[in-house]
């Protein structure tokens, strides 16, 4: 009789387990068939490069994340274990009979290997306590590391760094890598299966214990837990995945300096998980996403994409603490009670003079950066498709007209959107 009640699908336990395996799986399908197709829509070598860097990314703000939004520890200098891991790779593949002996797939393997190796030693002694002594202690390791790159030459390769070739890897299924679309499928690989791999450790005994230390280290004390050693146990973790990042960073680009080492690249990926939201375990993606089109895309633009991103994310930690996942999922009460299309029409029309004020003010910047650090004689800029010439009057005036107006519409009709948001988050009927 148990195993008939187990296994019969017309029993409604097992249909709520059958329906929640669906939802749980759905989101990586998805994905897995959205990574297959993307080549498909972007043809270019450029546009692969891009979404290659944006999985490489993606994957290095999770592993940080598995420290600051599952564990609340603060690094300054977790890019040192991407880094770590990819110099390795790097020297694998210059090791050219041993490298020849397995496939480039397995590669990243190794990187997360050292990175987890350099993990467990930094972390024996850094995840003693948390707060502002490991935020300090990581750090001082960081600038450690960074500055014996030019140093210690044999491993690091000095100021120049070390270079390598992927394609002397023993073929695999033929392939040997020599075209950009063979290196996404291989990235887009490694991103899915990483991505799920770090989402089962959350799942895990120690991933449930990090967020309780996180929260009340003296609690889960209390309760028979080790604080110091789920710090650690996430921390090696997280320095595995950081280095797997840093393999595939490797094979990428074939070339790792001491950039990838440095205070600025673990700047950049503390920016890129908060703005994405500590909180959500998509959130890291999110603002891994965003950053790299802000840093590729835009670039191309705007010398001054590095301004827009940092307002941007000042923005984020100013009005929006839980970052772009947790102004998504801000909204999902709303749906819950069916009352999501109340926000329609107050969001066109606050948001969107919003958003034409702040492309008002945008013009503003960049026609000051351009009268300012313009070769002489050279008056004329493009911006928004349209040529003219920034010392004329006639451009400043419709670009105050343009942020004064869009802006100041907003301001005055937030006060309706502030009402449908209330009334969109209350139980009741619909009116």
């Amino acid at each position: 009789m148990t195993d008939e009640l187990t296994t019969d699908p017309s029993k409604p336990m097992q249909r709520m387990r059958a329906g929640s395996m669906t939802l749980t799986l759905a989101p990586w399908i998805l994905a897995a068939v959205a990574l297959m197709i993307m080549p498909y829509i972007f043809t270019s070598n450029s546009a692969l490069t891009i979404m290659n860097q944006m999985w490489i990314t993606v994957i290095f703000a999770l592993a940080y994340n598995m420290l600051l939004g599952q564990g609340g520890m603060l690094s300054f200098g977790h890019a040192v274990y991407a880094g770590v891991g990819g110099f390795a790779c790097m020297h694998i593949m210059n090791a050219s009979d041993f490298f020849a002996s397995f496939p480039l797939p397995v590669l990243p393997v190794f990187g997360g290997l050292f990175g987890a190796g350099l993990a467990m030693i930094v972390g024996s002694f850094s995840t003693r306590s948390a707060g502002t002594v490991f935020a300090m202690i990581s750090l001082g390791v960081g600038e450690l590391i960074a500055a014996s790159s030019v140093i210690i030459v044999a491993f690091f390769g000095g100021e120049e760094g070390i270079s390598g070739d992927r394609t002397y890897a023993m073929p695999f299924f033929g392939n040997e890598f020599l075209q950009q679309i063979n290196v996404y499928y291989l990235t887009s690989f490694w991103v899915l299966l990483s991505a799920a791999l770090m989402y089962l450790w959350s799942r895990t005994p120690v991933g449930r214990m990090a967020n309780a230390v996180r929260d009340n280290p003296e609690r889960a004390e209390f309760l028979g837990y080790s604080a110091r050693w789920v710090r650690f146990y996430s921390f090696v973790a997280s320095g595995f995945f950081a280095g797997i990042a840093g393999g595939l960073f490797a094979i990428n680009y074939e070339i790792l300096t001491e950039e990838n080492l440095n205070t600025t690249s673990s700047g950049i990926i503390l920016l890129v998980t908060f703005l994405g939201g500590v909180g959500f375990f998509f959130g890291p993606i999110i603002g891994a996403i965003v950053f790299t089109l802000v840093q590729t895309v835009l670039s191309l633009q705007t010398e001054l994409w590095a301004f827009y991103a940092g307002s941007l994310f000042l923005a984020t930690v100013m009005f929006f603490p839980g970052g772009l996942a947790g102004l998504l999922m801000m909204h999902v009460p709303a749906f819950k009670l069916g009352k999501a299309r109340l926000l329609v029409r107050p969001y066109i029309k606050t948001l969107l003079p919003a958003a034409i004020g702040i492309l008002g003010l945008c013009a503003l910047v960049e026609m000051t950066f351009h009268v300012r650090h313009a070769a002489q004689g050279d008056n004329e800029m493009t911006l928004f498709w349209t040529t003219f010439d920034s010392h004329t009057l006639m451009p400043w005036l419709i670009a105050i007209a343009v942020t004064v107006v869009g802006i100041g519409i907003a301001k005055r009709t937030s006060p309706a959107l502030k009402e449908a948001w209330s009334e969109a988050n209350s139980a009741g009927d619909v009116s």
